[in-house]
């Protein structure tokens, strides 16, 4: 079993944790534009709040570690790993008690590159447990508006995980498709289950706009997020997002490996 001390050092120096690739001044931007509530980067969320540049700051300082200095505007954004970890204690007591109930689950990412391999751990574990994984909507036509203009996507799903293709990129299981923040995808997949008369998922898992489409609908979502993406905090701060783990979601694949022990120990759901 992968110790919580284990954990830690593998965090910072994978650079999960700690002093981050994530930039002061991309976390700036981002928190600029969520302040002048751009679509692109709310992911979802509808704020209660005003949630100014200098609130958000307050905010990722408390809920990342990052500096709450305003004065502070260059250099690498730093992620307090005690604060990922106790995030991960607690995104695994979700996941035991969906796997307690038995309750259908869904997960999603726009970060198939790095993030499908958790992912899809999870999903094999919270079956084996007797959870429905559900997928539906397969091969769904959605139109995502991206900085290059409108861009039309399918809803695919590998290994449970539902994730959006270019289409025509490469036939289905070979390419991880394609990053996206929209919280379109997750939308139209719980519309599908709504239209299929159920189940409809008593967890979602995933980032970006998966767990914060799904949580400001009112379902109960849970995934990890980087520095320079405030809306999942925002709404785990305003309560529409039940659990964001603090971690940069753009290293390399395998690292996240011991993360995924960590929390099926956790959860006790390891197989």
């Amino acid at each position: 079993m992968l110790t919580t001390e284990a954990l830690r050092a593998h965090l910072v120096g994978a650079r999960l944790a700690g002093t981050v690739a994530t930039s002061r001044e991309e976390s700036l931007r981002r928190y600029r534009l969520f302040a002048a509530r751009d679509p692109r980067v709310l992911l979802g969320i509808d704020p209660e709040g005003a949630w100014g540049q200098r609130e958000l700051i307050e905010l990722m300082a408390d809920r990342c570690g990052v500096s709450a200095d305003c004065g502070r505007v260059s250099g690498q954004d730093v992620i307090d790993p005690e604060r990922t970890l106790e995030a991960l204690d607690a995104f695994a007591e979700r996941l035991a008690e969906a796997a307690r109930r038995g309750a259908p689950v869904l997960l999603g990412t726009g970060h198939p590159h790095r993030l499908l391999g958790f992912y899809g751990a999870l999903a094999d574990a919270l079956s084996a447990a007797g959870c429905a994984v559900l997928t539906p909507a397969q091969g769904r036509r959605i139109d995502i508006t991206t900085r290059f203009g409108l861009r039309t996507y399918n809803l695919d799903y590998v290994r449970g995980v539902a994730l959006v293709r270019t289409p025509g990129a490469e036939r289905p299981g070979c390419e991880p498709g394609a990053h996206t923040h929209s919280p379109l995808p997750v939308r139209t997949v719980l519309a599908a289950c709504a239209e299929a008369g159920g189940p409809l998922p008593e967890l979602v898992i995933g980032d970006h706009g998966w767990v914060c489409g799904a949580g400001q609908l009112g379902f109960e979502a849970i995934g990890p997020a980087d520095t320079d993406d405030p809306a999942p905090f925002v709404g785990e701060a305003e309560g529409s997002v039940s659990v964001v783990v603090p971690l940069d979601d753009g290293v390399r694949s395998d690292y996240y490996l011991p993360l995924t022990r960590y929390v099926l120990n956790r959860a006790c759901l390891s197989q």
